[in-house]
């Protein structure tokens, strides 16, 4: 039998040590994340009164859906409505191609039969610009193109005596401009996501096409992607509240100060303009800018779910129900 002391030592656990290398962590996560999150909340039902911050309830969301009477109502929901028109174009167009090029690229390079030379290299060259800071990609293209004639386009319009294009001033240009910049940045980050989701499959799925004598597309549609479903809905979660949220290359991509282009204002710059003073003609508002905050937050998550419910396994989560 065991003594008293053995059975002391053995019940003796060390298991609460590992919440005190956890607790910092959670400290900053709390102080950085939870509370601003809170406080955009208790921000978005106060208003700018004559007696300063007022609590005016659910009025802000009432005026950035359906407007109001008064004229700055009307145009606070126009340009909410218009800049949120922005962000979708602006994400559906960067990230389709995105995921295509991606998916592309994941399958050459994990495919043991093409032997493609210099693997290495074209990933990390494919690679490199997801960590480039937005301020030197969008200073890069702005010298590619933009209105000015000292872009590298208008230059040689102007030498070859013809007139320069107003790249920033055209809706098309300028969004298809922004789209390929977010596609160029970000296409290597999801090329490694999706390499990673190829090389997690059993090679014996593949093995098995190929001796029943399946082609290359058959065992991307019938093998490939199904099982690369989780990692491509997750790509497509981190997107989408990426895109959301697009901010720096939209904003950044204009030569003069303060001739953002309507074409590229997406939510995240409506809401920084609502806290920027003297920007506009009206104060900082920030209940409207909290509440901008909460309706993006709100519409993100319903569409996480969304995604997640059409994309999960109806046959497994009813064996886990039962």
């Amino acid at each position: 039998m065991a003594s008293a002391a053995q059975r002391r030592i053995k019940s003796i656990s060390y298991a609460k040590y590992g919440y005190f290398f956890i607790a910092p962590f959670f400290l900053v996560y709390a102080f950085f994340q939870i509370w601003p999150l809170i406080n955009t909340f208790i921000l978005s039902v106060y208003g700018n009164g004559s007696e300063g911050d007022t609590f005016v309830g659910l009025q802000n969301f009432q005026t950035l859906l359906f407007g109001g009477d008064d004229r700055s109502a009307r145009r606070i929901h126009a340009e909410f409505v218009r800049d949120f028109g922005n962000t979708l174009i602006l994400w559906v167009g960067n990230f389709i191609p995105q995921i295509l090029l991606s998916l592309l690229l994941a399958v050459w390079f994990t495919d043991s039969k093409l032997h493609i030379p210099g693997q290495g290299f074209f990933k990390v060259v494919m690679y490199l610009p997801n960590i480039i800071t937005a301020v030197s990609v969008a200073a890069l293209f702005m010298r590619f193109f933009s209105n000015s004639n000292m872009c590298l386009v208008n230059g040689l319009l102007t030498s070859a005596g013809k007139d320069a294009f107003m790249f920033e001033d055209s809706a098309a240009w300028s969004r298809a401009i922004v789209m390929f910049i977010q596609t160029w940045l970000w296409f290597g980050n999801t090329m490694i996501m999706m390499m990673s989701g190829i090389l997690g499959i059993n090679p014996s799925l593949f093995e098995a096409a190929a001796i029943d004598g399946a082609t290359s597309g058959q065992v991307l549609r019938k093998v490939t992607l199904p099982l690369l479903r989780p990692m491509v809905v997750y790509t497509l979660i981190t997107s989408m509240i990426g895109g959301l949220q697009m901010f720096d290359i939209p904003y950044l991509y204009h030569t003069g100060a303060g001739k953002i282009n309507v074409n590229l204002r997406t939510v995240a710059v409506f809401v920084y303009e609502q806290f920027r003073a003297g920007a506009k003609v009206h104060q900082p508002d920030y209940g409207i800018a909290g509440a901008a905050s909460v309706i993006l937050f709100i519409i993100t998550a319903a569409l996480g779910i969304l995604v997640f419910r059409m994309n999960r396994d109806e046959d497994e989560h009813r064996k886990k129900q039962e």
